[in-house]
């Protein structure tokens, strides 16, 4: 892929629809320590003309990531898609080891918040609950080793190949699943 006419230099950043420009921030902050950093304010979109006031935020996630949200006082109350499972849908933030993903459990439990996990991935463990806009946030630290990344790349598109022709769920990578039972059966 290295001839490819675009080169990405990451994520700008990721924009999600919020119901208070404020409570969100305030939340991002006091929960995930985010520091908010600039907002956008218009009348008209820019990119289309159309009227549609709106609040646009942006938080630091850390690493030159940027978590944005739009506020849309106009727009018919936000829902959210009710055909997609609420578990698919959802924003992922790395920390760095497992004791910090424990000691992140502990703190967004001590806000009164329900989480969920830890959950063992195989290659890495998360924790999961949900934003004050109903968006569900996951905290990851990875874990797997050097070899493992590499056959999880080695049969990524076997996977998908087989996937694709199927829509039954391929086994190459049953192993993962095999740490996180083994794990599990000794806890």
């Amino acid at each position: 892929m290295t001839s490819h006419p675009i080169k990405l230099g990451g994520v700008h950043h990721a924009a999600y629809r919020c119901k208070d420009a404020k409570e969100t921030v305030e939340w991002y902050e006091r929960v995930l320590g985010m520091e908010y950093t600039s907002a956008f304010s218009e009348d008209h979109v820019p990119s289309t003309g159309a009227y549609d006031p709106y609040m646009h935020v942006f938080l630091d996630a850390g690493n030159n990531n940027v978590l944005a949200f739009f506020e849309l006082p106009q727009q018919p109350e936000m829902g959210r898609d009710e055909n997609t499972p609420a578990w698919v849908q959802h924003l992922a933030f790395r920390v760095g080891s497992e004791a910090e993903l424990l000691a992140a459990k502990a703190h967004v439990e001590s806000l009164g918040i329900d989480v969920l996990g830890p959950t063992h991935h195989g290659i890495f463990k998360s924790i999961y609950f949900f934003d004050p806009n109903g968006h569900r946030v996951e905290l990851a630290t990875d874990i797997g080793t050097d070899e493992q990344y590499s056959e999880l790349k080695k049969v990524a598109m076997p996977m998908l190949d087989e996937w694709s022709a199927t829509k039954k769920a391929p086994r190459h990578a049953d192993w993962l699943h095999a740490i996180a039972r083994d794990e599990h059966k000794s806890n």
